[in-house]
């Protein structure tokens, strides 16, 4: 028996990669890797969405997999991209 995930939304946004972005699939087909909201959302525009603002938190059109919306990267805040503190 297969235990995999399957999205029930038409648009994925994958988990948040350690060197930034996350995979967009759309449709089952690869879009890109968005670094933001934009991104996404280009994506979208290209695929024959003009709304897609108006569904990013629509779950029924969008699932966020690992990582809540709007996160694109793994870096925890305040920190740089090595894990320095920022101060």
């Amino acid at each position: 028996m297969n235990h995999e995930h399957i999205p029930t939304a038409p648009i994925v946004v994958g988990r948040p990669a350690a060197a930034g972005g996350r995979r967009v699939t759309i449709g089952g087909r690869s879009a890109g890797i968005a670094h933001s909201d934009a991104d996404v959302v280009e994506f979208l525009r290209r695929a024959g969405l003009p709304d897609a603002w108006d569904h990013l938190d629509d779950p029924q059109w969008v699932e966020w997999q690992g990582g809540g919306p709007r996160t694109y990267d793994t870096t925890p805040p305040g920190h740089g991209d090595h894990g320095e503190v920022i101060g």
